[in-house]
């Protein structure tokens, strides 16, 4: 798991400090106590929140101020420095805050204070009296929460066709698929969450049709619930291929928990693994399978993992990177056909296969918009406020296609997809609120993390910053002389950085 040490250390902010501790920054870690305190500098003033990021622990200190808000380094969520609220994904809960008492030129932070709720919102006459959401994916789950979290109080239902509640997803190819994130780390949020909120969460129930004109949802048993807004947050689901063999029980592709929990079981007799694709989930469910001691092959068509989205150098880094723990690639092929214990490639190679993981790629879920008769261009077309072409139907999410920078853009990022569904949740509320986040994901291999900030479809020059041998680079993807994305390893602020500048263009 990508986390932060939770050490306290820095000075004792009950004994006080001064500007000079800061040491020309503006964020200084300290404690009281046992409770590690972050101090932030904020034009003339000296604010005081808790140190570590409610998502993972990142140390916040480590990461960047904008405005009277900070950023954690991890996995960039957003934290108001005056309410400690959570105002971007992925994190949701708040931080607490401190009160910062100044004397003379030191500063003394003693008291903790109660929690800051989001500013109470007036109930407005336009107000809807009932939203569902179609899906239980981050989007689906941030609306959810933000909606409850302004103070709307409506009926709100949350419609999932999986089993298993609103869950971490990006862990389902990480730490939980290797081992190292227990099950009662999934939910986003316990079951008594849903309880407390009066959120009517359905779970193992699809939703076949919608009636734009009624504005009903039918379910697959027949039910109809009406809405006075609606939010598609359907996601996208994984490519099947028609090999032969992919039916047979020990074939697996990975996108719920439940496809996890079943190649953890698989695990328990398997010896040997083939995972179909050398994308990101593909890569990260090799190294899983891995850690748990499994031979592994990787098995792609491309010629080098990751080239399409970080270039070749990148590419051939991380390939080097799983095979320096043992895993075997065999780029430029694919499986031809899968039989019970083996795999054969399309140049005849044979393998031992317990396991079988085919990691290709998904596809939106775009069947009910379609039939809806919403506009559809490879995800559902939304405008700046995620509103689709019908007035009151919303979508976030991996299905959502909205503009960005001198086009359109649908990406498969998770914190994109919470972030989608909290600025939706404030749009079906009337905010008119446009969505500009910058698009954020990171990504775990064995030790390295990689984190990519933007959004670069295509190229026409790549530029190359450090080490990328020595886990210490930040590369560029520039198109007529603009930098539309940068990743980088070991190098979280810069990432930061250049996630405010792509804002700032937006």
């Amino acid at each position: 798991m990508d986390t932060a040490a939770t050490t306290d250390e820095g000075p004792d902010l009950a004994r006080g400090v001064t500007l000079a501790d800061f040491d020309g920054r503006n964020l200084l870690r300290g404690h009281v106590g046992d409770e590690a305190v972050l101090l932030a500098r904020v034009g003339a003033e000296v604010l005081a929140v808790g140190a570590r990021c409610t998502h993972y622990g990142g140390a916040l200190d480590q990461g960047v101020i904008e405005g009277e808000s900070v950023r954690c380094p991890l996995h960039h969520a957003c934290f108001s420095l005056r309410s400690g609220e959570a105002l971007a994904a992925p994190a949701f809960d708040p931080v607490p805050c401190w009160k910062v008492e100044r004397e003379g030129e030191r500063f003394f932070v003693r008291e903790r204070l109660g929690p800051s709720p989001f500013p109470a919102r007036p109930a407005a006459a336009d107000d809807p009296r009932c939203i569902v959401i179609v899906g239980t994916g981050a989007a689906g789950f941030a609306a959810a929460e933000m909606l409850r979290r302004r103070g709307w109080s409506g009926e709100l239902t949350l419609l999932g066709a999986e089993a298993d509640p609103p869950g971490d997803r990006p862990n389902l190819s990480k730490d939980y698929l290797a081992g190292g994130a227990p099950e009662e780390w999934m939910p986003l949020r316990p079951a008594e969450f849903y309880a407390d909120n009066h959120i009517d969460l359905r779970l193992s129930t699809e939703v076949v049709r919608i009636d734009a004109a009624a504005r009903t949802v039918t379910t697959r048993d027949g039910r109809q619930l009406s809405w006075d807004r609606l939010l598609l947050a359907t996601g996208a689901e994984p490519v099947r291929l028609p090999i032969p063999g992919a039916d047979l029980p020990q074939v697996f592709t990975l996108r719920s928990q439940a496809d996890s929990r079943a190649i953890i079981a698989r695990t328990g007799t398997a010896r040997s693994a083939v995972v179909l694709g050398s994308g990101f989930i593909g890569l990260e469910a090799a190294a899983a399978l891995r850690a748990r001691g499994l031979a592994v092959h990787v098995v792609s068509l491309d010629a080098l993992p990751l080239e399409r989205v970080l270039g070749a150098e990148l590419g051939r880094h991380i390939q080097g990177i799983h095979e320096a723990r043992g895993e075997v690639f065999h780029m430029g092929s694919s499986i031809a056909a899968i039989r019970d214990g083996a795999v054969t490639l399309s140049d005849g190679t044979q393998l031992a296969a317990d396991l079988v993981v085919i990691g290709v790629g998904v596809r939106p879920r775009l069947a009910l918009a379609e039939a809806a008769g919403l506009a559809v261009d490879h995800g559902i077309v939304v405008d700046p406020y995620l509103e689709t072409s019908r007035a009151g139907i919303f979508a976030a999410g991996d299905v959502a296609r909205w503009p960005h920078g001198r086009g359109s853009a649908r990406v498969e990022h998770w914190v994109v997809a919470e972030r989608q569904g909290q600025v939706a949740a404030a749009n079906m509320l009337g905010a008119r609120q446009p969505f500009r986040d910058v698009p954020f994901f990171w990504s775990a291999h064995h030790e390295v993390t990689i984190r990519y900030v933007g959004h670069a479809p295509a190229w026409d020059e790549i530029r190359i910053e450090g080490s990328v041998a020595a886990n210490d680079c930040a590369v560029s993807y520039r198109k007529d002389g603009r930098t539309l994305a940068l990743a980088t390893i070991g190098r979280d602020v810069q990432a930061l950085e250049q996630s405010r500048r792509l804002a700032g263009e937006a």
